[in-house]
């Protein structure tokens, strides 16, 4: 049994071929899949789906690079209120993105706080409402992406855990926030050739400490890369964590389906 603990199946990607996807991510051993949104509207579909499909699961959340482009100005009144439906399992994605360049008309420090304050609502929101949270962290080069969000996630100790998802760095990196009972989320990208760092913290990490995700459909792995990812082809994934760890599939799917189920209390 696999978990796909972050796909965005309310993406236009999918359109009307979500049963379909769901399908084929079943014929593929995928159980579960977790529809993570990214703005009031891909939240409210993402439990739509959930609603509709009993392997599926929703977050909602407010994306760090849709932080200038959400037109609700209610924005986390409405995530708010989605988060007590019983098929939301998490706040996010929220997080924050230093990789991208800020929208036209927009300064780079205004940009990074606006940013840092939607973060920083939706953290005590999941706080509030009893959630934990998926964490998107991406920088151009260095750390400061990186050490923003661990200052601002730990004041939130033992109040919430978070996931952070797609994991780029090193289990070194790593560590320190497992040890506070954090995850990390291993995609496609752990199966490409360019992404040593990756590979070695997928062997390296302690059992217990990550998920399996595609993140479709974007990141789709080896051999399936170029394509349209969907929850199906996290069983490559799999097969190549699996095999760097020296484990069977079905034993990593076990262990990963376990920590998803300990995180997101799927009930």
């Amino acid at each position: 049994m696999l978990s796909d603990s972050h796909a965005h199946l309310a993406s236009s990607a999918f359109a009307d071929e979500v049963e379909e996807v769901l399908a084929r991510a079943a014929a593929a051993g995928v159980s579960r899949v977790v529809a993570v949104g990214c703005d009031v509207a891909s939240s409210r579909r993402s439990l739509e789906l959930a609603e509709r499909y009993p392997q599926v699961w929703a977050t909602v959340g407010l994306h760090p690079t849709y932080v200038t482009e959400e037109p609700q100005e209610d924005w986390l009144e409405q995530l708010g209120a989605m988060a007590g439906h019983p098929r939301c399992v998490a706040v996010g994605e929220t997080g924050l993105d230093f990789y991208h360049p800020a929208p036209e008309g927009w300064a780079w420090e205004d940009y990074v706080e606006r940013q840092r304050a939607c973060f920083a609502a939706q953290l005590a929101l999941a706080a509030a409402c009893g959630k934990n949270v998926v964490v998107h962290q991406r920088d151009r080069s260095g750390t400061a992406c990186w050490e923003a969000i661990k200052g601002m996630v730990g004041p939130f100790q033992g109040r919430l855990r978070a996931v952070f998802h797609c994991w780029l760095h090193s289990w070194e990196e790593a560590r320190p926030v497992v040890e506070q009972g954090h995850l990390i989320s291993f995609t496609g990208i752990a199966t490409y050739k360019n992404a040593a760092v990756v590979e070695a913290c997928a062997r390296q990490a302690a059992a217990g400490s990550f998920m399996l995700e595609t993140d479709s459909p974007y990141l789709a792995p080896v051999p399936q890369r170029g394509k349209r990812n969907e929850p199906a082809f996290l069983r490559e994934t799999a097969a190549h964590v699996a095999r760097v760890r020296g484990v069977s599939v079905e034993a990593l799917g076990a262990m990963t389906d376990a920590v998803a189920e300990g995180f997101f209390r799927f009930s």
